[in-house]
């Protein structure tokens, strides 16, 4: 009877243990949204290695589209060091990782233009940044593997193809496919998705125990979500959570 009981207080507590896990993933995943609208490299990247602990767990399956929108995030905001690499294979840098990416999350992208819109962000600055830094050779090759890969406008690959072969980035194209205009088209990406799921189960219980605590500074009507952020749990605690 003993052996029971115990057997059964191990597995309420597993279950227990994966809806925590998932408000913690939920908390830490509208946390990086955050950092990565708000273009905070640092807090950005530490945001991601907690993660990376915290999802390396039986029920990393539960939070796969929140795991996968975090690896594209990544890969984008890195976009310009072409020096970093998230693949074995050493010519795939970081915006082509990141279409990689961006195809297998399509079905979280409500509006399918914009799920277009970003591909050709991706394929455009894949190939500036490479003409940016002089390596005509890695441009060539980014230009080559879109064209291969996924199916782009004729008139956007030519004047890509153009730019290549110029070696110009005074084409009047870049003013409108700007590493800018990504991070900006990205992150309207992320508004349509939090706003079909929140996530902010957690955000909104903190919130209200803020509210509640009699040295709150802000009323209840000044105190939003939003004002609480990722420092105000550390990394350790969230680790230790799990």
């Amino acid at each position: 009877m003993a052996a029971e009981n115990h057997n059964r207080a191990l597995c309420e507590f597993s279950r227990v243990r994966a809806v925590t896990t998932g408000w913690i993933v939920d908390f830490m995943f509208v946390s990086l949204c955050r950092r990565f609208k708000e273009g905070k490299f640092e807090e950005f990247n530490e945001i991601i290695q907690t993660l990376e602990a915290i999802t390396e767990c039986p029920a990393k399956e539960l939070h796969e589209d929140k795991t996968m929108i975090c690896a594209f995030l990544a890969r984008v905001m890195h976009g310009e060091q072409l020096d970093v690499q998230f693949e074995e294979n050493e010519d795939m840098l970081p915006l082509m990782s990141a279409a990689k990416i961006w195809s297998d999350i399509k079905h979280t992208v409500a509006d399918q233009r914009l799920f277009r819109d970003i591909l050709e962000l991706l394929f455009v600055q894949s190939v500036t940044v490479c003409l940016i830094s002089d390596q005509i050779s890695h441009a060539s090759l980014a230009l080559k593997w879109f064209e291969k890969n996924y199916t782009l406008p004729q008139n956007l690959c030519s004047k890509v193809s153009s730019m290549v072969t110029k070696k110009d980035l005074r084409d009047p194209l870049l003013n409108s496919y700007s590493f800018t205009h990504l991070l900006e088209t990205v992150k309207t990406y992320l508004d349509a998705y939090l706003e079909k799921h929140p996530s902010d189960y957690l955000v909104k219980e903190a919130t209200k125990m803020l509210q509640a605590s009699p040295g709150s500074e802000k009323s209840e009507d000044d105190l939003t979500p939003d004002d609480l952020t990722q420092d105000d749990l550390t990394q350790g605690d969230l680790t230790q959570a799990t």
